[in-house]
């Protein structure tokens, strides 16, 4: 089971798709949101969950003082599970926040997303090949507000992500079998 780990959710449960999806664990999450929080990009941030699964990242960011976020999830189950999750955190935290469930891929999402985000997850299935992986980066930074946080999530046994130009690589961290790469937009 995945909760939302902190904020006005905090606690939270949330279902998780039967097959499909790979959860980024509570570990990873409580680190990651860790290091957000205390680089102050969470409070007001326009947040995009690419390859939402259940919509765990997007929504832990609206727990912890996101104003909006956009969850993407291709599978149709999945979405649905998404829409439900989205649903309990927006009773819980309230008016203030703005939660968007959209049900596309990442690429064609990002073909026609208006944009500016603040923060971006990409948690793509392990077996997204690097060409594909690519290839929605370079969409992703037309819709980027400058500065913009991005963050990859893959096996460690994935290659470093190409970043395309506009996209400048600035930290990265493993645990356990998860590796996390972090990017900002350039200027």
């Amino acid at each position: 089971m995945t909760r939302i780990i902190a904020g006005r959710a905090g606690s939270l449960m949330l279902d998780v798709p039967d097959a499909g999806t790979r959860p980024t664990s509570d570990r990873v999450r409580e680190s990651l949101f860790g290091a957000l929080e205390s680089a102050d990009a969470l409070r007001g941030a326009a947040v995009l969950d690419l390859y939402a699964g259940s919509g765990a990242l997007g929504l832990e960011a609206v727990s912890r003082g996101a104003v909006s976020a956009d969850l993407v999830e291709k599978s149709p189950r999945a979405a649905t599970i998404v829409q439900r999750n989205a649903g309990r955190v927006t009773k819980a935290v309230g008016t203030g926040s703005t939660i968007r469930v959209h049900r596309a891929s990442a690429d064609a999402f990002l073909r026609s997303a208006r944009g500016p985000f603040d923060l971006v997850f990409l948690d793509p299935p392990y077996d997204l090949g690097e060409t594909e992986l690519s290839s929605t980066l370079a969409l992703l930074v037309p819709v980027l507000a400058t500065g913009a946080g991005v963050v990859i999530e893959r096996a460690t046994r994935s290659p470093e992500p190409s970043l395309p130009h506009g996209l400048v690589a600035t930290r990265s961290k493993r645990y356990g079998d998860t590796a996390m790469w972090w990017a900002t937009a350039a200027d």
